[in-house]
């Protein structure tokens, strides 16, 4: 197995490739996020191309730093009928993405992007479907009140795989994918480049 740089100081990202048995080492590409995200959406590109386009800017990124190593970049967004929902930077916008997404259908969608040497070699995204069930604002409160900062900043307002199931009353697509790695395809990708 080909050991990769993930660009990402995302703890949730390290563990998917560890457990799938890819080994990785962390090198965040520090990649100023809002700005990219803003001219992005100023030149009109939806959230789907935003979030490839920022999985591989943050490959590239890195991957100028170390000569013919495999760089892994990775992004994921929400999209809310074409709006981009980005990660709360306070409880008072999660509470208000929450609203938002209240009794909603939405898409998450995950990028990766592989590059060497400055350039993507491979991108692959994916999308799930949630729906967030209707709830009080009480209860949105109570569901935040029991989401620790770090899995708040982290997985923008709802952790899959903890407390944020309660929230949906309908999930259709890859549980790694809403966490932020398609991991099946990287894998299928990684396992590849042995050949």
């Amino acid at each position: 197995m080909h050991k990769i740089i993930l660009a990402s100081n995302s703890k949730v990202r390290k563990k998917i490739l560890d457990e799938n048995g890819i080994e990785c080492t962390v090198f965040p590409s520090n990649l100023d996020e809002e700005s990219a995200k803003e001219s992005l959406i100023n030149e009109k590109i939806g959230p789907e191309l935003i979030s490839k386009n920022l999985a591989e800017l943050k490959a590239n990124k890195v991957s100028l730093k170390f000569n013919n190593e495999i760089i892994l970049g990775a992004d994921s967004v929400i999209d809310l009928k074409g709006e981009l929902i980005s990660k709360p930077k306070n409880r008072e916008e999660a509470l208000e993405i929450l609203k938002k997404l209240n009794g909603k259908k939405h898409y998450l969608i995950s990028s990766a992007c592989v590059s060497k040497n400055g350039s993507m070699i491979w991108n692959y995204t994916d999308k799930a479907t949630l729906t967030m069930k209707k709830m009080s604002d009480e209860e949105l409160k109570k569901y935040l009140s029991k989401i620790s900062d770090d899995a708040l900043y982290a997985y923008n307002v709802y952790q899959i795989e903890g407390e944020g199931r309660t929230l949906f009353s309908n999930i259709e697509g890859d549980e790694n994918t809403i966490m932020g790695l398609p991991i099946k395809k990287i894998k299928e990708y990684i396992n590849s480049l042995e050949l």
